[in-house]
């Protein structure tokens, strides 16, 4: 069953001293995600399947998305996006999803609780706090709206392979240009560490493996069909562990171009790039390469500390729960290369370059929060504060009438290790980190 997975995992560990390997960019192994017989030494290789049976598509699962949770589902680990052990029937706020990723931790679509605010009871569904895949093997569910918000994408087909391509097709030449066919694919082109394509002999894949240009699932019916490219983007190999400062290390994704219009392939209501001064027209928050930040905002991030506290903040004032697109691509081994440095040592944005996106506010996969919000947005409080005017995480309910229910770790971890001290007492939202209202 499993353990042959595992093995798998391993020898590539060992072999490319990580497991991330697996992929290297492009499709992986075959015989990590599929089986012909579901057999292996006389055993079922998959004990969720029937002997001689494998899932759909020869799948070792009984979806598109239990075969990836295969792998990508287990304690912390650098390419794991899922908790085991949390429940739907039995949510557990002391024993909470441990992912530490950019994207956040799938496990907190379980997380339903009850909770309060301004001491009035509520409820908290956890399928409010990400993209609902569908992994029956492992207790994921389809969401109870029937297609995604502003578009029309359906929730009944959403997978892992929704967004990523499982066979890593799209690769990014040596000039800069991207196709689904061509040389082959010998690097990840996701990470820092990642090499660059060799002109002539090899390609390297787009970010994460992610769908580009006329990208859709072959199960699905209808035309979905992606109409904007896989965008630019590198993330530290080293991704997944805990963060002691708000500008991070671990979970600091640096961002270059294309996001918000990539997310727009299913969300194209929601997505605005322009801003107009005084603008009263009904439109959402602007997102996107044209949305570039204007002066003040440049001001209010990059000299935003906390609530009421401003000066001048370590790493420029960037911060990974509110990251920006830096206007620059991976297209090029300069441009690349620009990324990487961005990533190693963020400068403060500029209103030439810098713009906001999707995963400003927003987890890519899910979050602790309503929406998938990298913040608490429940209340105008983040933090409280304890006898001694220390700042702490509300786990009870109080004069300040906010209360959660997850535990001082649960809301840790729900910022990628980040401890309430660091945001200071009393901090409100962070949509202050770039608005300054407070």
């Amino acid at each position: 069953m499993k353990l042959f997975r595992l093995a798998v995992a391993a020898v590539f560990a060992l072999a490319f001293g990580s497991a991330y390997a697996f992929h290297t960019g492009g499709v992986a192994e075959c015989e990590g995600c599929h089986t012909m017989h579901n057999s292996l030494d006389g055993a079922a290789m998959d004990a969720s399947l029937p002997q001689f049976r494998p899932g759909p598509y020869l799948l070792q699962g009984n979806d598109q998305s239990s075969a990836c949770l295969n792998c990508h589902q287990d304690g912390p680990g650098s390419y794991h996006i899922s908790t085991p052990g949390v429940s739907f029937t039995s949510p557990t706020v002391d024993n909470p999803p441990v992912q530490l990723t950019p994207g956040g931790d799938f496990a907190w679509l379980k997380m339903t609780r009850t909770g309060s605010v301004r001491k009035s009871p509520v409820t908290w569904e956890g399928q409010k706090q990400g993209h609902n895949i569908i992994a029956a093997d492992f207790g994921f569910v389809q969401d109870s709206k029937s297609v995604a918000p502003g578009g029309t994408y359906p929730t009944s087909a959403l997978a892992c392979s929704s967004c990523h391509d499982p066979h890593g097709r799209y690769r990014r030449f040596a000039d800069g240009s991207v196709a689904t066919t061509g040389l082959p694919i010998f690097n990840s082109g996701s990470y820092t560490t990642s090499a660059a394509p060799i002109s002539g002999t090899s390609a390297v894949g787009v970010y994460r493996l992610l769908g580009g240009v006329s990208y859709q699932p072959k199960s699905l019916g209808g035309n979905f069909a992606f109409t904007a490219a896989a965008p630019d983007a590198v993330v530290p190999s080293n991704y997944n562990a805990a963060n002691t400062t708000i500008a991070g290390v671990a979970d600091r994704a640096a961002y270059g171009r294309g996001m918000s219009e990539w997310c727009g392939n299913c969300h194209a209501a929601m997505h605005n790039d322009t801003y107009v001064s005084g603008n009263t027209a009904r439109t959402v928050h602007p997102a996107g390469n044209g949305a570039k930040f204007k002066d003040f905002i440049v001001t209010n991030y990059t000299a935003y500390i906390s609530s009421g506290i401003a000066g001048t903040p370590p790493a420029n004032g960037y911060s990974a729960l509110a990251p920006f697109e830096v206007g620059i691509g991976d297209s090029t081994p300069a441009s690349y290369t620009a990324l990487v440095a961005f990533q190693a040592a963020p400068a403060a944005p500029d209103a030439t370059n810098s713009n906001v996106l999707c995963l400003s506010c927003h987890r890519a996969h899910a979050s602790a929060f309503e929406s998938s919000t990298r913040y608490y947005l429940g209340n105008e409080f983040m933090t409280i504060a304890n006898a001694s005017n220390a700042a702490i995480y509300d786990t009870t309910i109080t004069e300040n009438k906010i209360n959660t229910s997850y535990s001082t770790v649960a809301q840790t971890n729900a910022y990628n290790g980040r401890p309430a001290t660091l945001f200071g007492p009393y901090a409100r939202n962070y949509c202050n980190k770039c608005h300054a209202k407070d």
